[in-house]
């Protein structure tokens, strides 16, 4: 933990505006110092432990114990981009057996980092769950947030269809993994006034699953220099008994710099890139400009 914060690492783990701390600090509810070396304006950890939603930065960490897995247990990820979400299951132990991705560039990245992942490109409403039931311990997915029919009052399977969550839900119902956990933006939360959640959670329900209240994480909380915020919709299968612990904050921030060069997170730089390259027309155009002067 640090004695001092900067106004931009307090506003992130706030999740609210540079603007916002400075009416804070004019009404008192925050007194901001000067750093003792750099003299900029910074806030004191003990200030902030005023604030709930970041009160664990500032108590003494706990851990869980690492025991070693019962099994070897498998996934399946749908609406799997360029593989974060798969990237963090692989790294948390487990194998992804299929991933679902429309997009033909994430796709072709997921093929080159992954050589040996099942990667499906295309429609995920043409893929056939059902040879998987059995065989796969969590099924994760970043549906979009789409709205619901609300004609009838059950709010069930059938109310679903029409949207990427029905897909989620129907290879839920195909495969019957022990965990299902879906992840989208914070939007989610406040979607069609809370009604487009709620039927998620009903959907899950009638499929058998006891969805745990939707939790909103921070990624800068979990050792990821990242100011990224993502709902967790998490059901466990009724009939297993399972018991679910989110994960631990860290009161480590991270930065981009930890993101980029060796330190704590990887043992080399980041290789150096050329970056984005102009396209063929604008490059030729770019050219003809004199050095140092427009026409």
């Amino acid at each position: 933990m640090k004695d001092f914060y900067s106004l931009s690492e307090v506003a992130d783990m706030l999740g609210t505006t540079k603007e916002t701390l400075r009416r804070w600090d004019k009404s008192g509810k925050l007194n901001p110092v000067r750093h003792p070396i750099n003299n900029y304006r910074v806030y004191k950890s003990t200030d902030l432990e005023q604030f709930e939603k970041i009160g664990f930065m500032f108590r003494e960490q706990t851990t869980h114990e690492d025991e070693p897995p019962l099994k070897r247990y498998t996934s399946i990820e749908l609406f799997a981009g360029a593989g974060g979400l798969a990237l963090g299951l692989e790294k948390s132990g487990l194998s992804n057996i299929l991933l679902s991705e429309i997009d033909k560039n994430a796709c072709e990245s997921l093929r080159k980092n992954r050589p040996e992942w099942n990667v499906i490109e295309g429609d995920v409403a043409k893929i056939d769950f059902k040879p998987y039931r059995g065989k796969v311990d969590v099924l994760t997915g970043g549906f979009p947030c789409q709205a619901f029919s609300f004609a009838g009052k059950r709010l069930g399977f059938e109310d679903a269809r029409g949207t990427l969550f029905f897909e989620f839900a129907r290879a839920v119902k195909e495969t019957q993994p022990l965990i299902c956990v879906g992840e989208n933006v914070r939007g989610l939360l406040q979607h069609e006034n809370g009604k487009t959640i709620e039927g998620m959670k009903a959907v899950l329900d009638e499929l058998g699953y006891d969805v745990l209240p939707p939790r909103l994480l921070k990624a800068i909380f979990y050792r990821v220099p990242q100011k990224r915020e993502r709902v967790l919709l998490v059901g466990l299968r009724r009939d297993t008994g399972l018991k679910f612990e989110w994960p631990l904050e860290s009161n480590e921030i991270l930065t981009i710099r930890d993101a980029l060069k060796k330190g704590k997170l990887y043992p080399t730089d980041v290789p150096l890139s050329p970056g984005q390259a102009y396209p063929k027309g604008k490059r030729e155009i770019m050219e003809l400009i004199p050095p140092g002067g427009y026409w």
